[in-house]
């Protein structure tokens, strides 16, 4: 096994993402980051344009899934890559910029100077959105909010997708085994991360819409989020729920 310890793994999931992806995996690139592409077998061309990338390029490396199944499985197959190649510092990132590259490495300090999990947070002092409506806004507060309440959680921005994890606490959450596989995965690995009693330190970023291609959230992730949620925070209260 080829040994990348020390190095920071930045995993991209990708579905439909062609006129991003070479953009984006140069400016992780240019941050000296290995980068490994999730692609869920996109029509688009997608997985064979991060092969071609990965042949030019030995910090590139492209995990082929057969079908779209979700955000969730999608990284935890990322997880599971990591941890066998033995990369400590494991990144979650969209592939559309709404992460900027450029904030990567004041995450991965984060977790090097001694936190289990940093969050790219939208919701502490410093951080923000740009170019959303009020009602996106709000509809995202009030989102974080609900989990808050339900699952007895401190994390400001539960439903961040930007992240740095170190090895360890990849072990300990077992993303294998999560149930939601859209964005409520997210809320599910920092309400795991708290229960644990480990450290999440949330990193303010500015999050920006994409500009190209289409976005992957709809009406069913948001359901099953909340569905989820509402289940979660029922059976650690009662014991029942989901």
């Amino acid at each position: 096994m080829q040994d990348f310890r020390m190095q920071p793994l930045v995993i991209i999931p990708t579905y439909n993402e062609i006129e991003n992806l070479d953009a984006i995996v140069a400016a992780v690139r240019g941050h000296h980051y290995d980068v490994l592409v999730v692609d869920d077998g996109s029509p688009d061309g997608t997985g064979a344009r991060a092969d071609a990338l990965a042949s030019s390029d030995e910090g590139v490396h492209v995990l082929h899934r057969s079908e779209k199944s979700g955000l969730g499985p999608a990284y935890a197959a990322g997880f599971a890559w990591a941890l066998d190649q033995g990369f400590d510092i494991i990144c979650e990132m969209d592939a559309d910029f709404s992460h900027d590259p450029d904030d990567l490495p004041r995450l991965i300090g984060a977790v090097e100077q001694g936190a289990d999990l940093a969050i790219g947070s939208r919701y502490v002092q410093g951080g923000g959105t740009e170019g959303w409506s009020w009602h996106r806004r709000l509809l995202s507060k009030a989102g974080n909010r609900y989990a808050a309440i339900m699952l007895g959680i401190s994390t400001k921005d539960a439903t961040a997708g930007f992240r740095a994890f170190r090895d360890t606490t990849i072990r300990k959450l077992e993303p294998s085994t999560c149930e939601a596989s859209g964005y409520g995965f997210q809320i599910e690995m920092a309400w795991r991360t708290e229960q644990a009693g480990l450290e999440i330190v949330e990193v303010p970023i500015v999050f920006r819409d994409r500009t190209k291609g289409d976005s992957k959230m709809d009406r069913s992730i948001a359901l099953e989020a909340i569905r989820l949620v509402t289940a979660w925070g029922f059976r650690s209260r009662f014991g029942r729920g989901g």
